[in-house]
């Protein structure tokens, strides 16, 4: 089965992939800025994640194998990776597998490291969701509110509503399966992986994913890379100054 994908532009490849519970839908405008640039952007959509295939199996391993299908499927021999939060687990994971398909690698707010299960918040909003009694779009940020706080997030995961029917809602994702499996959202990458080309990591300067404890970490599996804070950004470094994000990401790629 083969990933769901926006693509835009000619040139080289530059593969994007979103984080959890995210789409290639939030990387519109950044995909459209790249393109202008001369690159070929393929925006992802990971397996159970926006218009992509449900599947019971999800983990990195199983999603590094999508990518590299994706890849061989419309062969690409060669590309820029750049992976948000779990989208840069996979990147990173990616190059370590596969180091001859990748030109440059871009990882924007997570290291290599262990994450402990953090979005306990999320998913009970999520679950909170009675799709049977056919809620309205208002009647679901309700209940996102009851758990969630933070306005930015709750119209992030609102972007995942969709009408199954004329008449009914439900997500884009595959709930069921990131109740199952949140465990595999925070998997290191191991002992033994490591990557010797070209790497940028952007880390949002009030996020916490990425500290300077954190560093010699990434230099153990990445000894290229080249670590910048995106100032005034926190997790969503990209939508929180997507004007930073993309002059980073332009002086790495150019």
């Amino acid at each position: 089965m083969q990933l769901f994908s926006r693509i835009e532009g000619e040139g080289m490849p530059l593969l994007i992939i979103h984080g959890f519970l995210g789409m290639s839908d939030n990387w519109k405008t950044l995909s459209t800025q790249f393109a202008a640039l001369g690159f070929q952007v393929h925006a992802l959509d990971m397996r159970n994640h926006g218009k992509s295939f449900h599947d019971d199996a999800f983990n990195y391993d199983v999603m590094v194998h999508d990518v590299k299908n994706y890849l061989d499927f419309h062969h690409i021999e060669k590309a820029i990776l750049l992976g948000h939060s779990m989208g840069g687990k996979v990147v990173m994971l990616f190059s370590t597998v596969y180091p001859q398909m990748v030109e440059k690698l871009i990882v924007a707010d997570i290291g290599p490291k262990y994450y402990a299960p953090h979005h306990q918040k999320i998913l009970a909003a999520l679950n909170a969701v009675d799709f049977s009694k056919n809620p309205s779009r208002g009647d679901v940020e309700t209940i996102f509110s009851t758990y969630i706080s933070d306005f930015g997030t709750k119209q992030f995961l609102l972007k995942n509503l969709f009408r199954i029917t004329p008449d009914t809602l439900g997500f884009r994702f595959n709930l069921n399966v990131f109740n199952e499996k949140i465990e595999e959202i925070g998997t290191a990458l191991s002992l033994n992986a490591h990557f010797f080309g070209e790497t940028l990591f952007l880390r949002g300067d009030k996020s916490d994913y990425i500290t300077d404890a954190d560093f010699e970490t990434i230099y153990y599996h990445f000894p290229k890379a080249t670590i910048v804070a995106v100032p005034n950004s926190g997790h969503w470094l990209h939508a929180e100054n997507p004007e930073a994000f993309f002059c980073e990401v332009r002086k790495f790629i150019s």
